[in-house]
């Protein structure tokens, strides 16, 4: 995807509607989604091999243009004239964002993109580590490829990591770690139960089932202000928020399923990764806009924590 920002201030509300007029300063364009995972596992020092499907349109011409000038691999991007590339633009002024306009589809590609991205996946795979599933319900991932993919990474034994949405959220059967949000594992198990200071027993047996049907290794959920859980086996990991000031949080998930991925590859205990994730989640919400994680900041946190 490509993130969009429209920067200007506001002064008065339009004569025509109740909506603020915005008097554009600048205008920036920067790498969204999956795209954003890939920089913030380069930020930490890792290698990302981005796989994907973007349109043949301006939208795709600039996300191209994007991953150059951040020295990304492009090689497994496949360019369909079928659909457009994701372009999500914010309107932001005083700091604040005020209007997102979304500009994309959600169906899923057809067979022979389908293939093509398959292939790709193929030559990228026997150069990886780890593979990380960023879903957006956007269309390019759905139950088939997000089926083989798992299975040809089980193949080489390349652990595979999860970043859920609602459409595919049973897809990911037999992955390594899987990753949802509070309301992700509500909707995609449709279950209802509290937070997990309030409903123990309800999230807990959420997760318990979670674990019954996908058969994942590893599970961690990101609580919001109430921090992160991981379960891995029977042992249970809760940890909480860090106080901080938050300006947004926007691709905080983006950076927590990273930092995952590179504990995941590392072979760390799920403990340490929930730890390391949440305090990486909530470096990045200090931030306006979608940022990747700092590594040194990171490295500095997670020493005055004692994480080693």
């Amino acid at each position: 995807m490509v993130d969009a920002y429209v920067w200007g201030r506001s002064t008065r509300l339009s004569p025509e509607a109740p909506v603020p007029i915005v008097h554009v300063a600048r205008t920036e364009q920067r790498l969204g989604g999956a795209a954003n995972v890939a920089l913030n596992v380069q930020a930490l020092g890792a290698t990302p091999l981005l796989c994907a499907v973007i349109g043949t349109d301006a939208g795709g011409d600039q996300l191209l243009q994007l991953l150059h000038e951040s020295g990304l691999p492009a090689d497994g991007i496949i360019r369909s004239a079928n659909r457009p590339t994701t372009v999500k633009q914010r309107i932001l002024a005083h700091g604040q964002q005020l209007l997102r306009i979304d500009s994309e589809v959600e169906t899923d590609i057809d067979a022979d993109e389908s293939a093509q991205l398959l292939a790709a996946y193929d030559d990228l795979l026997a150069r990886a580590d780890v593979v990380v599933f960023e879903d957006y319900d956007k269309g390019v991932l759905n139950e088939a490829i997000i089926t083989e993919c798992i299975a040809r990474a089980r193949q080489r034994n390349i652990p595979t990591v999860v970043d859920p949405k609602k459409k595919n959220f049973l897809a990911y059967r037999h992955c390594t770690l899987f990753k949802p949000n509070l309301k992700e594992l509500r909707e995609g198990l449709k279950l209802e139960f509290g937070d997990p200071v309030a409903d123990r027993v309800g999230f807990e047996a959420a997760v318990a089932r979670l674990h019954e049907v996908l058969t994942p290794e590893t599970v961690l959920v990101t609580l919001s202000e109430y921090g992160v859980f991981a379960q891995q086996n029977a042992q249970k990991t809760y940890l909480p928020a860090h106080l901080r000031t938050i300006s947004d949080v926007s691709g905080a998930g983006d950076t927590v399923i990273s930092i995952a991925a590179l504990c995941v590859a590392l072979g760390r205990p799920a403990a340490f990764t929930a730890a390391l994730a949440n305090l990486g989640g909530g470096l990045v919400c200090e931030q306006v806009g979608v940022v990747p994680v700092e590594k040194q900041r990171l490295l500095e946190e997670a020493q005055e924590a004692g994480l080693q």
